[in-house]
């Protein structure tokens, strides 16, 4: 656990990308599920969940969001297709800040931007690759 993050459901070598799109969204609590997953099984999720009966990358279930909670903040689960996504540490990146509520389709180029910015320090920080 780092302060109050509670990220013992996330594969290690995602926890540094986490932890970094928390940081930046200011965010310095809470826990968070990622789970890597078969092409079918994220095809099945994203089937049920966004009515697209295709594989994809990285889905994101928010649950508590970023606003005030009571008692111990529950920011969500992601799950990340491997075979799907060209990048771990990217899909990583962008499903938690999903799970802060940014939203790429909405939003005017925000969180893309913001995704950039936090992979490039990670890569500066050799903690990526």
């Amino acid at each position: 656990m780092t302060r109050g993050l509670d990220l013992d459901q996330v594969p290690v070598e995602l926890r540094a990308a986490v932890v970094a799109t928390l940081a930046a969204v200011g965010l310095d609590d809470g826990h968070i599920s990622l789970s890597l997953v078969s092409p079918e099984r994220i095809a099945e999720l994203n089937q049920v969940h966004r009515g697209k009966p295709q594989p994809t990358d990285v889905l994101s279930f928010p649950i508590d969001g970023i606003g005030p909670v009571n008692g111990p903040r529950e920011l969500g689960d992601i799950v990340i297709c491997p075979e799907q996504s060209a990048d771990l540490i990217e899909a990583a990146v962008h499903g938690t800040l999903h799970l802060c509520g940014y939203d790429h389709e909405t939003d005017r180029g925000e969180m893309l931007a913001l995704q950039d910015e936090i992979i490039g320090a990670l890569e500066l920080a050799g903690s990526s690759r």
